[in-house]
């Protein structure tokens, strides 16, 4: 899974206007007009790198802009903004810093992440999501594959676009 998919699949799953991508992405410190926006959610051609659309800082400001819409502003003991922190130092972290933020921002617990898979057909044991949702200095920390995000925004999709999901399906 590139970068720019992830963004066109939590769009999707989440059912997010243009408009509120726009404020997203200025929460998290990237100003982006439509016609950039168009060009970040048109499907990336599979042949190409990863970040080739949308880098890891964009991708990371994007996550850390939805959290902020979610939940609010962090403020500090000083009642001053918090800035928001940047987790995603390789390509292999990815995976793990997109799932952690997207519990952050929408609230999830793992159990509703083992909802969401178990509805994308996928069954995990609590042990092994617990693993990727770790620290990476934790001794049982476990990179995530794309298996795991991808199936965790199916299931997002699916439950929470059901009939627009079936309709897709049917093509």
């Amino acid at each position: 899974m590139n970068n720019n998919d992830i963004i066109i699949r939590l769009r999707y799953a989440l059912n997010i206007q243009n408009e509120d991508m726009l404020k997203i992405f200025k929460f998290g410190g990237v100003i982006i007009d439509e016609e950039q926006l168009h060009t970040l959610l048109v499907k990336q051609d599979s042949g190409l790198k990863r970040d080739e659309k949308v880098d890891i800082k964009q991708l990371e400001s994007f996550m850390n802009g939805l959290i902020i819409s979610q939940r609010g502003q962090k403020f500090g003991p000083d009642l001053k903004p918090v800035a928001p922190t940047f987790d995603m130092l390789k390509e292999e972290d990815i995976n793990n810093v997109i799932m952690k933020k997207l519990k952050i921002a929408m609230s999830y617990t793992s159990d509703d992440y083992m909802s969401f898979l178990k509805t994308a057909g996928v069954t995990i044991s609590n042990n092994e999501l617990s693993a990727v949702l770790r620290r990476p200095d934790h001794r049982n920390y476990k990179p995530a594959g794309d298996r795991y995000l991808r199936n965790i925004l199916k299931g997002m999709a699916m439950e929470y676009r059901p009939a627009d999901v079936k309709r897709t399906a049917r093509k």
